[in-house]
C-alpha cells in the first residue's frame, strides 16, 4: 500500500459493509485525516446504512428543519455531515465517497470543475448499466414554475454537475476541502419515497409540506424507475468503480480501511458524530 500512496494513477476503492450513520460519517473523516496526512492513497469507498439514517448539512438548523419526532417513530437515525447541503434520507441506496487532496495534478481547482471530473466518472458507471444519465445545468434553467417552500432536502433540484436522468436529480452530492483534502460523497438512489422524505422535514402547514412532496417526487428519481429494479449492490458498487478507473485512466486497487483509520473512527464516532453536542449544534 505504501507504494501506492506517491502514485496519483493509483486509487484505492474500498466496499465496505453497512454502518450506522454515526460510523459512516467518522469513517468518511477518518479517511480524509488519514489521506491528509500521506498515509493512505487516493480512496472511493462504497457503503451502505443501516438503520435509516437522515444526514443534515453540516449548517442546518436541526430543529428548525428536522421533524425529530418523526425521525424518531420510524427509527431513523439522525446525524450531521462535516459537509454542507441539506438533508439527506438514506435507506434505499448507494453512498459513494471520494477522498484525495487538492492539489491532485489531474484534479481541476475549483468546486465545480472537481464535481465535473468526478462525476464523470460516476456518469461512466451509470451509462455502463443502461442509465441514460448526464450532469446537469443549474436547476434554475429547468424553469420551476412556482417557487419552491423552505425545506431541508437536498433532492428537490439538482445543483451544477450533479447526475440526472431527464432532469431528475438521481445522485446529489456534497463536498468538503479540509486541510488540502476534498471529501465528496453523495447518494445513488436505488428506490425513493418522496412522501417519506416529506413527512421528515419541518413545514409551516400541510399544503407546503404536500408541496414539497409534490415538488421531490417531480424532481428526483432513482435506479428502480428508470430500470424498472433495484440492481444487486455489490455488482452496482464494482461496476462504477470500475467505469469510474476507465474514465478517469486511474487504476483502481481494490483495498480495506487501515488499522488506523478503523481506530480513528472509532473515536470520531463516539466523540463526535454520536454525540448529541455535534448532531444538535445548530
Amino acid at each position: 500500500m505504501e507504494g501506492q500512496i506517491s502514485d496519483t494513477g493509483k486509487w484505492r476503492v474500498i466496499f465496505d459493509s453497512a454502518h450506522s450513520a454515526a460510523a459512516n460519517m467518522a469513517i468518511d473523516e477518518a479517511i480524509v485525516e488519514c489521506h491528509s496526512a500521506g498515509m493512505v492513497p487516493p480512496t472511493l469507498r462504497f457503503y451502505t446504512w443501516r438503520p435509516a439514517a437522515l444526514s443534515i448539512g453540516y449548517f442546518q438548523k436541526i430543529k428548525a428543519e428536522v421533524n425529530i419526532a418523526a425521525c424518531r417513530s420510524q427509527g431513523i437515525d439522525i446525524v450531521r455531515r462535516i459537509s454542507g447541503g441539506r438533508a439527506v434520507l438514506h435507506d434505499q441506496e448507494l453512498t459513494y465517497s471520494v477522498v484525495v487532496r487538492e492539489d491532485l495534478p489531474v484534479l481541476p481547482p475549483t468546486l465545480l470543475g472537481s464535481y465535473r471530473y468526478l462525476s464523470q466518472g460516476l456518469l461512466a458507471g451509470l451509462n455502463k448499466i443502461g442509465i441514460a444519465a448526464e450532469m446537469t445545468l443549474p436547476g434554475a434553467a429547468y424553469g420551476q414554475s412556482k417557487p419552491l417552500p423552505k425545506n431541508g432536502a437536498c433532492f428537490d433540484a439538482p445543483s451544477f454537475y450533479e447526475i440526472t436522468v431527464n432532469h431528475k436529480k438521481l445522485i446529489g452530492s456534497a463536498q468538503l476541502r479540509k486541510n488540502g483534502t476534498l471529501l465528496q460523497h453523495g447518494s445513488i438512489l436505488l428506490a425513493f419515497s418522496a412522501e417519506q422524505v416529506a413527512s421528515l422535514l419541518n413545514f409551516a402547514s400541510a399544503e407546503e409540506r404536500e408541496w414539497c412532496q409534490a415538488v421531490l417526487q417531480a424532481k428526483a428519481t432513482s435506479l428502480n424507475s428508470e430500470l424498472g429494479y433495484i440492481p444487486d449492490i455489490s455488482e452496482l458498487a464494482r461496476t462504477l468503480a470500475t467505469e469510474f478507473g476507465h474514465t478517469l485512466e486511474l487504476e483502481m486497487v481494490p483495498a480495506n480501511l487501515t488499522e488506523q483509520e478503523i481506530k480513528r473512527a472509532a473515536v470520531l464516532e463516539q466523540e463526535k458524530f454520536a454525540a448529541d453536542s455535534w448532531t444538535y449544534r445548530r
